[in-house]
């Protein structure tokens, strides 16, 4: 698993090809300009390629903020991917094809450690808990992680952000022998699962309810919930964009902070109405779910700031899943997180 934080120059090639033909492309609205002057303003805006790590309601702010047109009033227009992965869109930042990511926080630690001519720099912690919800094939009444002893799972690959907090848990409860399958593409998982794959599996919204809904699977328990605090999902740059483009950075920061402000007043169907063009097939029903489960884990920080002691819990579960060596361990927080944006939401400029 040390491999993981050579990912993105062994596999540099491969992982470009993803992210510059990724999942799919979505423009900052779903609207087209009105008026001449509306056109002209939109002609105006700074465009910023940007590869977000999977499509998932946990990163529900930053729709919101696209739908919704808070980029577009910071004089921003978001040209989106979706990567499949934290190590896809750290190869992005590197080669040059992605302006900013969302990824694994890891993902700089891994860099930085390389010793190369370009590091990443964490400005906005997104998420502040695991994403995922474990389910299983047959019903379970009074969920225990003991439960898993024996069992498999379908879960995440190695070295990922969900595998490594599963694996921790796993730890903790003292489970033994629980068989994770993490050689699966996270968009594969599913279809798996449902051709009979795995006692147990390990998912995102809105996944993980539409298994439910469909009767293909049973809901046990939110990860993040019962893991605790985890700064899971990160907005990253190269430190040399950042200093380049700062106030590209504080826009694109205020644009995510207006969206989970919004979402903090918005009804459950507003919300599942602004997030629906990007889940195209996926019903309201299942969105509004897959939003008030994130919200009752708390999931989105007011305060999207990834501090020293948060920083600290993600090197410990680095170290123990065996991806990062204790020697390698960032002893200056300041090296790989830059939280001065953040610090700046709301203010004057």
């Amino acid at each position: 698993m040390l491999k993981m934080k050579k990912t993105a120059i062994i596999l540099l090639a491969a992982m470009l090809l993803t992210a510059a033909t990724g999942c799919s492309s979505t423009t900052s609205s779903t609207t087209a300009p009105a008026t001449a002057a509306d056109k002209k303003k939109e002609e105006a805006l700074q465009t910023v390629k940007f590869s977000e790590v999977i499509r998932s309601v946990f990163y529900a702010p930053h729709y919101i903020a696209m739908e919704k047109g808070f980029f577009k009033e910071e004089g921003l227009n978001v040209d989106m991917n979706t990567a499949q992965g934290s190590d896809k869109g750290a190869a992005a930042l590197i080669a040059g094809v992605a302006d900013i990511s969302l990824v694994g926080p890891e993902t700089a630690i891994y860099i930085y450690n390389q010793k190369g001519d370009k590091t990443l720099k964490i400005f906005h912690q997104l998420t502040m808990k695991d994403g995922s919800f474990l389910l299983s094939r047959n019903k379970v009444d009074n969920f225990k992680w003991s439960d898993l002893g024996g069992k498999s799972v379908i879960g995440w690959r190695p070295g990922s952000a969900p595998q490594m907090v599963l694996n921790t848990k796993l730890t903790q409860e003292k489970v033994a022998q629980t068989d994770v399958v993490t050689n699966i593409a996270s968009t594969a998982m599913a279809g798996a699962f449902t051709s009979g794959k795995g006692d147990y599996i390990q998912v995102f919204e809105p996944i993980a309810s539409s298994l439910v809904k469909e009767g293909k699977a049973h809901y046990v328990a939110s990860v993040g919930q019962d893991f605790g605090a985890f700064p899971e999902t990160s907005y990253v740059a190269t430190s040399d964009y950042i200093k380049k483009n700062p106030a590209i950075i504080q826009k694109f920061v205020n644009a995510v902070a207006k969206g989970r402000a919004w979402m903090q007043t918005a009804s459950s169907d507003d919300i599942a109405n602004a997030l629906m063009p990007f889940f195209d097939g996926t019903p309201k029903d299942i969105i509004i779910q897959s939003v008030e489960r994130y919200m009752k884990q708390d999931t989105w920080p007011a305060v999207p700031e990834l501090n020293a002691q948060q920083f600290d819990t993600l090197q410990k579960v680095l170290i123990e899943n065996g991806v990062l060596k204790p020697e390698q361990k960032v002893a200056d927080i300041n090296a790989v997180v830059d939280m001065s944006f953040v610090k700046k939401i709301g203010k004057a400029e």
